[in-house]
């Protein structure tokens, strides 16, 4: 069943502090995510997608949840290291299957406690840079 509501797009507690540190700002990420929407992103199957970052020196992993949203889960600085490794793929492809399952009230829940950041919501998530 596809989806036609607008994509809503969050970040991660802990990717929100690594970019923060990185000076990637909420808008940057949001043009991001509209380029992963349009196919803009390396496709590591399973849900999950690396988006290159401010002007090429990082990488984000971010999970999908058919289409409905999008969560940037991990941000590494490619100085520091070239890719992820097999045993986190497969995380990260557990996480974005556990994701297909959240509700709306769960993610309610993640965005009170503060696990989860939105973003961009819809037309924001929609634009291209």
């Amino acid at each position: 069943m596809t989806s036609i509501a607008p994509a809503r797009a969050f970040k991660a507690a802990g990717f929100a502090k690594v970019a923060r540190k990185a000076r990637i700002s909420d808008e940057a990420l949001c043009k991001a995510i509209a380029q992963v929407i349009s196919g803009q992103a390396d496709d590591l199957g399973g849900g999950v997608y690396k988006k290159r970052l401010h002007a090429n020196a990082y990488r984000s992993i971010v999970l999908a949840r058919a289409g409905d949203f999008w969560v940037y889960e991990y941000l590494f600085a490619k100085k520091d290291r070239a890719n992820i490794d097999e045993a986190e793929l497969r995380g990260f492809r557990m996480l974005a299957k556990a994701y297909a399952g959240v509700t709306a009230e769960q993610v309610g829940a993640l965005l009170v406690d503060e696990d989860w950041i939105e973003i961009c919501r819809g037309a924001a998530a929609q634009e291209t840079a």
